[in-house]
């Protein structure tokens, strides 16, 4: 039994796709605030949607997806109704396994999951680091957990601050790109539906071509920049203001950022 505790847009995420990976309805549970939200859930998957001290005493993994925030109250309640050999996996960023183990008792095994909005159309990019109680069966469940909704890989937690600049903000940098982008069509006189489709198809193709080909993104680069052309002058514009530098101290931000969350911040 899998209990989704938290099931907004990620929880969601994640019944949609252990359903659709062939688990019974049966298996899985959820916890919502909302009773509209739990209304649809059960009509949506036709799961069951039972308290957060329900749930830990009948499901062997309890996902959280709350956010930040709300995760000390939500382990103040299950503490009191969690037997030991619980598997907890974490998606709210920021909070260590040595925090979650902290506020509750016994030797409970922890994995701590960073994964990004693509989990929606099952791309997703999970992070996962096992906590102190956590061996290899914990992080095998939790990989065929994620699975369904994209890639997981295994990182140790002390880069887990990195990967939420890197990986969970991820697909900001490339909207905020993309956007970028299509402005710069409708400056050059192209309608906005135009640019929008040449450049999403532009960032589609550029990225089935590093995951399919394997080639380092220079070598890409490489291959479009022919000697002056058009793509080495644009390149020299985005080098002369500054936009590698501007890419590296905003990832740094956002991982100085996540570390201040995890702190309370």
């Amino acid at each position: 039994m899998i209990g989704i505790l938290g099931a907004g847009k990620m929880g969601e995420a994640l019944i949609s796709g252990l359903l659709r990976a062939g688990r019974s309805p049966g298996d899985v549970i959820a916890v919502v605030r909302r009773e509209e939200r739990a209304i649809y859930l059960r009509e949506t998957y036709g799961i069951e949607v039972m308290e957060a001290a329900e749930v830990a005493k009948v499901a062997h993994t309890l996902v959280i997806t709350v956010k930040p925030q709300d995760m000390g109250g939500l382990l103040d309640v299950l503490a009191p109704h969690l037997p030991p050999d619980r598997l907890i996996v974490s998606v709210a960023a920021g909070i260590t396994t040595a925090a979650i183990g902290a506020r509750l008792s016994g030797q409970v095994p922890v994995v701590r999951v960073m994964s990004n909005t693509p989990v929606l159309v099952d791309e997703a990019m999970s992070l996962i680091s096992a906590g102190r109680y956590a061996n290899e069966e914990h992080l095998r469940r939790t990989e065929e957990l994620l699975k369904p909704v994209g890639k997981v890989l295994r990182i140790p937690e002390s880069q887990q601050d990195a990967a939420t600049a890197l990986s969970g903000s991820g697909p900001a940098y490339v909207y905020f790109l993309v956007e970028a982008m299509v402005d710069a069509g409708i400056l050059l006189g192209m309608p906005r539906g135009t640019a929008l489709e040449m450049v999403n198809q532009a960032v589609y193709g550029a990225a089935t071509m590093l995951r399919e080909t394997g080639e380092h993104p220079v070598i890409l680069r490489e291959a479009v920049t022919s000697p002056a052309g058009t793509t080495i002058a644009a390149i020299r514009e985005l080098e002369r203001h500054g936009v590698r530098a501007a890419f590296l101290a905003a990832i740094e931000a956002a991982r100085d950022r996540g570390a201040e969350l995890g702190n309370g911040g």
